[in-house]
């Protein structure tokens, strides 16, 4: 078993980087012959071959960053329609900073609609590469690498985890299921069967000694985190003593890198604000003569250290929406959303006026979504744990925005929130923002909730149980809506891309 174990993962990574070099080469061949041919001509002085092998490195560099950086090398985990998505958005940027490079080298403003041409039929063959290379090396790799057949072991509670993994039948399927309350020796003889276990909601001390048994079998193992595992996960090992330590320094950004992130926030939302302004000016309008209500709604929020502000968001509702004061989480068809807010919601235009919110340091780019403070008093009476959240400023997308759903417990955006606290630092921002423009294009990140959702089953009945693992305070919960009127009015937040957050570093 481990033999064949580790032959199979070794040939998962072959089979991978030989096509995702395959896939950066197949980009650079493409802009060279465009280059050579078409676009090196119209230099005063053509450059030579070194000169040549030189901009084609440094274009698939570009490439390899950003398929990289957007998820693009995901050939066997991710749906063929995310990485069709981010592997588009990382070749057009690569086009683009191409463009730009072409045109300062070459020089003459005479040939700028000539090197747009040359461009514009560089991504149209890419994008053209692009769909029958992903989907003929994802099929293959499915037909090489069947998916893993998992024992689930579960707890006391029932969650919606088995679905989910479920859905991704072309990586898992739980072949059978076995309650944590068996014999141990029992639980054992059956992980021997399967290819890896998956916990699920236990108790820490068997889940600590079915960790223990997997790891000396090689047994590969997925569950899911608690709080006190992420906070684990992201600390450093310190070697001052004969004794290992881990470190957390529950410290966040320095003061340098909070400095450059306030240049950074202020840099972009000026320019967002300046390029966003006709297309608000025309949503403003159509809100308005929809039916004569305001535009614009402001709502208290909480940022870093839960200080309050208003927040402004497109309405995207009719007016009164819960005039009966009971926030509603938007559903699947939901009649009281607009024709021009569906449009609004579905391409994230009516998140546009956070910029302003932004520009005056009330939020940042990325963080976790800001929340109400009387939603905030809520959870934190189950979850404690919530106001770690407000350690950092909040933004207008986040970890949680890229790697959740829309529908996604309000427990489970919660670790996403705090994985970004320990982990934030300006390159992380830097991927979430590029990640999240790939989010807008994806339909999961704006799915409605089940009918009748509100706010009195945010969290559920159960309280947390960190200590013991046994049970998540907030697994039958289902998640508010992000943004809301002043009187109430529910709203959805950024969008949410789907990923495997249960994939191990292996699988990765």
């Amino acid at each position: 078993m481990q033999k064949r174990r580790i032959n199979r993962q070794t040939w998962k990574y072959v089979y991978r980087t030989f096509f995702d070099v395959l896939m950066v080469l197949m980009f650079t061949w493409t802009f060279s012959y465009f280059w050579r041919d078409r676009l090196n001509m119209l230099q005063p002085i053509a450059f030579l071959n070194k000169g040549n092998l030189l901009i084609e490195i440094i274009y698939a560099l570009l490439s390899f960053s950003f398929i990289m950086m957007l998820g693009g090398f995901g050939f066997g985990r991710g749906r063929k329609s995310a990485l069709l998505i981010g592997q588009t958005v990382a070749m057009l940027m690569t086009n683009v900073i191409a463009l730009g490079i072409t045109t300062l080298v070459i020089g003459r403003v005479l040939f700028i609609q000539y090197i747009l041409s040359q461009y514009l039929m560089i991504m149209l063959i890419n994008t053209a590469e692009l769909f029958v290379y992903t989907i003929i090396v994802t099929d293959l790799y499915r037909r090489i690498f069947p998916p893993f057949e998992l024992l689930q072991i579960y707890g006391k509670y029932q969650n919606t985890l088995p679905h989910k993994m479920n859905l991704r039948d072309d990586k898992y399927h739980i072949d059978a299921s076995i309650s944590y309350t068996e014999e141990l020796e029992e639980v054992f003889a059956c992980i021997d069967r399967y290819d890896a276990v998956l916990i699920n909601d236990i108790p820490s001390e068997v889940k600590n000694k079915i960790l223990k048994y997997c790891f000396d079998r090689d047994k590969r193992v997925y569950f899911t985190p608690k709080i006190s595992d992420i906070l684990v996960k992201y600390s450093a090992e310190v070697n001052v003593v004969d004794t290992p330590l881990y470190l957390c320094r529950n410290l966040g950004m320095s003061l340098p890198q909070r400095f450059v992130k306030r240049i950074i926030d202020i840099v972009l939302s000026s320019i967002g604000i300046v390029i966003a302004s006709p297309i608000m000016l025309a949503v403003a309008i159509a809100i308005r003569l929809y039916d004569h209500g305001p535009a614009i709604y402001k709502q208290v929020r909480c940022t870093r250290d839960q200080r309050e502000f208003k927040m402004y968001k497109f309405r995207s509702m009719v007016q009164n929406a819960e005039k009966d004061g009971k926030a509603r989480l938007a559903a699947e068809n939901d009649d009281r959303i607009t024709p021009v807010g569906r449009f609004i919601r579905a391409t994230r235009l009516d998140e546009l006026p956070q910029l302003f919110n932004i520009f005056m340091g009330d939020m940042s780019i990325v963080g976790p979504r800001p929340e109400r403070p009387q939603l905030i008093r809520e959870y934190q009476s189950t979850i404690p744990e919530f106001a770690y959240r407000t350690h950092v400023k909040a933004g207008l997308t986040g970890y949680a925005q890229v790697y959740g759903r829309y529908n996604t417990t309000s427990y489970d955006k919660l670790k996403l929130d705090i994985i970004y606290v320990q982990r934030q630092s300006l390159a992380l921002d830097l991927q979430l923002i590029l990640m999240t423009i790939c989010v807008v294009f994806m339909k999961d990140s704006t799915q409605g909730l089940e009918e009748g959702a509100t706010n009195a089953n945010v969290l559920g009945e159960r309280k947390d149980t960190e200590e013991t693992g046994d049970g998540d305070p907030a697994e039958s919960a289902q998640e508010r809506e992000d943004g809301a009127s002043e009187t109430g009015e529910t709203e959805e937040s950024c969008g949410q891309q789907e990923v495997d957050i249960l994939a191990t570093d292996e699988e990765k």
